[in-house]
Formats: C-alpha cells, structure tokens, sequence
C-alpha cells in the first residue's frame, strides 16, 4: 500500500483503528508517520459512513482504500458497496466508474466466534460490477493489492485472518 501511496498522491486509507493504532493487524504500519493524517485517516466505528465517503471519494477521482476490521462488518456497509460503488458502471452507461479498494480480513480466524469467521467471498463474487481477489501469498498480496489500486471499479480485497499479520517474505 505504501507504494502505491507513494507513486499516486490521490491513494489515501480509511477505517477504524488504521492510523494511530495502524491497524488491527498492523497492515497499515508506518503508513501515519509516512504519509500524515490526511491520507490516513482513522474513522468511528461507523462502517456504512466511512464506506459512503470512500464512494464519494472515488467519484471525486481519488483512489481510496477502505479498510473493515473485518469484513464481518462489512455487512453494515453493504449498501455503499453495492448500490453505490458496484453500480456505478452500469447506470452510468459506463460513463462514470468507482475506483475503490474495500479490504480486511476475512474468513476463519483463531479464537474467535462464528459471528467473526464467514467467508464472504462467494455473496461479492455474485455482485456485478465487482472483482474479488483473496490473495494467500506475499507476493500475491502485494500484486493484488497494487492491481486493485490502479483497478478503475471496486474492488473486494479478502485478507485470510489465519494468516494476517505474521511476518511474510515476498521477493517482489
């Protein structure tokens, strides 16, 4: 992300707990101290408002990167995800996209209820006007993560929890 966020000065990350704390799982690390509080932005736990101005962020032709602590609450945002973000394209006649990252983890996690650990990669792969990718590697991650930046619509980027925040190599 801090590539990206230093080759293009419209990238900037929101969510909760992503700047002073830098992140749940520390993925956005560094990013406050590199790139100040204006491109790194903590936000309430608020998840449909932080989604609804990433949206509008995007329209505005910045590339924004909306983290979820977890995608579980995501749900709480599907609306800004769907009918605004995923729709653009279609009812604008493809004059008008929404060059948006949603991210966060994902999937089955340790020590955690089963109200935090669904995989919702199948409910957004059925969306259209969505790409999903859940990268498992290092170097897919970072790849992934570098493509869905530059992507011109949404996209769903699904962290695996179980590996989230260890220490990874990535010769990229």
């Amino acid at each position: 992300m801090a590539e990206e966020m230093r080759r293009d000065d419209r990238v900037f990350v929101m969510g909760e707990e992503v700047a002073e704390y830098q992140g749940a799982y520390k993925v956005t690390q560094g990013l406050l101290d590199e790139f100040g509080a204006k491109r790194v932005i903590d936000t309430p736990i608020t998840e449909q408002g932080f989604a609804g101005l990433g949206v509008g962020a995007a329209f505005g032709e910045l590339r924004p990167v909306i983290e979820f602590m977890t995608f579980n609450f995501a749900m709480q945002a599907i609306d800004q995800i769907i009918n605004s973000a995923a729709k653009t394209l279609y009812m604008s006649g493809g004059q008008m996209g929404c060059p948006i990252v949603f991210r966060g983890p994902n999937g089955a996690a340790s020590r955690v209820g089963a109200q935090h650990s669904q995989c919702y990669a199948s409910w957004y792969a059925h969306c259209p006007g969505l790409k999903v990718v859940s990268p498992y590697s290092a170097a897919d991650a970072k790849g992934l993560l570098k493509s869905a930046i530059r992507a011109l619509n949404p996209v769903i980027f699904l962290e695996n929890e179980v590996i989230l925040g260890k220490f990874l190599t990535c010769r990229i």
